[in-house]
């Protein structure tokens, strides 16, 4: 509803309510009648418009369209049939992306040594990643997972990688096969890593930013309806000060509608309780009570949300 819209009587309440969330805390004479005046107009333009946050629905061409969708359900098929073995779809899959076609043995001979190490490394069972090499790795688990998080990773670095109409379904095919669960509606942007993905469990209604990591080798939960911005990163191990080979593996749970903002830090074994929200760059260090807004290194409680857990809004974050 647009401001001039509003009834006069709700419009003043509005308002005040308006001006209380920009000016915080802050008594009114801490701002000068001009300050106030902008404000006021910040609030009354027919800009101000009150609405739930919503993505905007967007497509290609129908010819790409129907092409994306072809290209999605060949590859559903060939990864959950199990006729055959994922590491060949995968090779094959990325193949094609990155160079038009499938190249067989043959053709290896005839290229360039760095062309071969080039194709040998589309197929998963020529790499290997960083968590092959931790010490409680489960083998078997990660194996079964390995060709699908190397085609994700892969994607994501491929031209079709940036590209969301792709890339979100993408995500949303292959995660359920290699985290431990994963809810309705979820949302993936690029660059996003973790370490085993059997450790590693989301809600519904999550949104996962870009270039995130998440470091489940200890187990994250992550609840419904939370929001995790660019460049955070979800620890759940720590070293011991003294002795770095010595590891220990701490479970980190992400209540319910909490937002972790741009380059926020979420140490291991912490727990951050619903509707909380980290601020930019904190680091966490303890646990966070719910309706708590946290700042800073270590993150301190800066506000806290004066909204009951009963009766706060829970928003779905398209």
């Amino acid at each position: 509803m647009l401001a001039e819209e509003i009834p006069v009587g709700e419009e003043l309440s509005i308002m005040g309510s308006l001006l209380k969330q920009l000016m915080g805390d802050l008594p009114y004479d801490t701002f000068s009648p001009e300050h106030i005046i902008i404000l006021l107009n910040v609030v009354t333009t027919s800009e101000c418009v009150i609405r739930e946050m919503t993505y905007r629905k967007l497509s290609a061409q129908p010819v790409a369209e129907d092409n994306f969708n072809e290209f999605l359900s060949q590859l559903k098929e060939a990864l959950i049939d199990g006729r055959r073995d994922p590491n060949e779809v995968v090779r094959n899959t990325l193949q094609q992306i990155y160079f038009g076609r499938d190249v067989s043995s043959a053709e290896l001979e005839n290229l360039s040594p760095a062309a071969r190490a080039v194709l040998h490394s589309l197929d998963p069972r020529n790499v290997t990643t960083e968590p092959e090499y931790y010490a409680e790795i489960d083998a078997k688990l990660y194996a079964e997972r390995k060709p699908l998080i190397w085609l994700w990773q892969m994607f994501d670095r491929s031209p079709l990688g940036q590209n969301a109409l792709l890339g979100h379904p993408l995500r949303q095919l292959l995660a359920p096969l290699i985290f431990k669960s994963v809810g309705e509606n979820f949302k993936c942007w690029h660059f996003v890593e973790w370490s085993f993905g059997y450790n590693l469990s989301f809600g519904s209604n999550v949104v996962v930013h870009r270039n995130v990591l998440l470091d489940d080798r200890g187990g994250i939960e992550v609840g419904n309806n939370v929001s995790i911005s660019d460049y955070v990163n979800i620890y759940s191990h720590t070293h011991d000060i003294y002795e770095i080979a010595k590891v220990y593996n701490l479970p980190t749970r992400i209540g319910d509608n909490v937002r972790l903002t741009y380059h926020a830090t979420v140490l291991a074994g912490c727990q951050v309780g619903e509707h909380a929200m980290v601020g930019t760059s904190a680091v966490v260090t303890k646990d966070v009570e719910p309706g708590h807004i946290v700042v800073g290194i270590p993150a301190k409680t800066a506000k806290i949300k004066t909204f009951t857990a009963a009766g706060a809004s829970r928003r779905r974050l398209d």
